[in-house]
């Protein structure tokens, strides 16, 4: 069956961006939904111990993720700009020099994580008696990072041609898949963490399956064996799109990972609360991510056919979308957050009751900032579909100052608490960054397009 494209230069903003936003909303959620019940078969099967092994290590896992996300991501910037020129002969050119590139990237990625995973978790001041547990988790999640890649670049080269639908299905496939595999690995099988990172693991395998299949029913896509051949100016271009994201995440999650060395020095009833409420950011951030998502796409493909105005109209639309569903969440999270976080808590285990009041703590400071951090993410993925992914890089520096400047500082004034401002600060960093910048890159192109009338 001949799979559908969504031309997103014509027609209401609001009306694309809503209907663009759904299906990639869905899936994340049901991504969150693996994570969730990821940590809460640990926390409620394994303990504590286990909760806080996971994550001592999480901003490592994140680490890895956010490159192959980031270079899959700008990857695709290009794939939008291409499909919404019509260039088609060089967009399938653009699909094949990524993929070769995203394999070199993900072989080199792997080697990398698995050589340097004992010295980074040592670096983090994990606390030894979890240390084995952590290092058991992150080597089998290191060994996947090729299956991540791929699931990101089919992904993201299908958001970019405007099919949300698939990544929607595929998602809910290893959402399904993974819950159903942590039930037989962890309880049934006895595999303890290691159970949970393989369930992880083959859930997005079928997810990558599911998309590739997808693509190849794209007829306009269809390779030939000339698109395979390597473009080296076009590897430079490619790189130039994705290195920055990459660099990015990376920036932000080195920035994490030293507010985890602040967290696992506070001993491992802290870190399970940090845990606890951090496996729900991916739930506070949902909506955010999909907005971006159909940001990027939105601005790459009007750019692409030269509709400047109409990218604002886009952004106005999505600003509003995004406060109000930011508000929603807070809401729904201040509510019943207490209830949420206890799923992850062992009943009568000791230490349960005061990880429980950190982690709702924690919850309450990021549910009342939630709209600084769907300012961020729809600025920036709008400048990043505009084909400026240095200025994004420059926010994720800016994150990083805030992040580690206010972990380093504000502990030393209000105890252990402090440390949970430390992500409301990084996102406001962030937002001084892309606000000014993204009024600025369009009214340079603005002023372009009038010159050129």
């Amino acid at each position: 069956m001949e799979q559908k494209t969504n031309v997103q230069t014509e027609g209401n903003p609001w009306r694309i961006l809503i209907l663009f936003s759904l299906p990639l909303m869905a899936g994340n959620i049901f991504q969150q939904m693996y994570t969730v019940v990821d940590t809460a078969v640990v926390g409620k099967v394994l303990g504590v111990d286990a909760l806080a092994a996971l994550g001592a290590v999480d901003w490592l896992n994140w680490l890895t993720l956010g490159v192959t996300q980031g270079f899959a991501q700008g990857f695709s910037i290009l794939m939008a700009q291409k499909f919404g020129a019509g260039e088609h002969g060089k967009l399938r050119q653009v699909i094949a020099n990524s993929i070769l590139l995203a394999s070199l990237c993900a072989i080199c990625l792997t080697f990398a994580s698995e050589a340097l995973a004992g010295t980074a978790i040592s670096l983090l001041k994990t606390p030894e008696e979890i240390q084995p547990v952590s290092m058991a988790y992150l080597r089998i999640l290191f060994a996947g990072l090729p299956i991540v890649m791929a699931y990101n670049l089919a992904a993201a080269i299908l958001r970019a041609l405007g099919n949300g639908k698939t990544p929607l299905v595929a998602m809910v496939i290893a959402s399904l898949t993974n819950i159903l595999l942590d039930f037989v690995f962890v309880m049934g099988f006895d595999w303890g963490v290691q159970g949970a990172a393989a369930a992880t693991l083959i859930a997005q395998c079928l997810s990558a399956v599911y998309c590739i299949r997808h693509i190849c029913r794209i007829p306009l896509i269809h390779l030939t064996r000339n698109d395979w051949n390597p473009k080296w100016p076009l590897w430079g271009t490619l790189m130039k799109l994705g290195l920055p994201m990459a660099f990015q995440n990376t920036v932000i999650s080195v920035g994490g990972m030293i507010v985890q060395t602040i967290v696992n020095g506070f001993g491992v009833i802290f870190i399970a609360g940090m845990t606890a409420t951090n496996k729900l950011y991916g739930l506070l951030e949902v909506a955010a991510t999909s907005y971006g998502y159909a940001m990027v796409t939105y601005a790459g493909q009007n750019l692409g056919a030269g509709k400047i105005r109409r990218i604002s109209q886009g952004t106005r639309a999505g600003l509003v979308i995004a406060t109000g569903t930011s508000l929603l969440i807070a809401g729904i999270m201040l509510g019943f957050g207490r209830q949420i976080l206890a799923w992850f808590m062992p009943a009568d285990a000791a230490g349960s009751v005061q990880a429980l009041e950190i982690a709702y703590h924690y919850l309450a400071i990021m549910a009342f900032c939630l709209p600084v951090l769907y300012l961020l993410h729809i600025t920036r993925s709008c400048i990043q579909g505009l084909g400026n992914t240095i200025l994004p890089m420059v926010s994720g520096v800016a994150e990083f100052v805030m992040r580690t400047g206010s972990a380093l500082l504000l502990p030393y004034f209000f105890g252990e608490n402090g440390i949970m401002y430390a992500e409301i600060l990084a996102w406001l960093g962030a937002d001084l960054i892309l606000v000014p910048s993204y009024l600025g890159l369009m009214r340079r192109l603005r002023q372009r397009q009038e010159k050129e009338i």
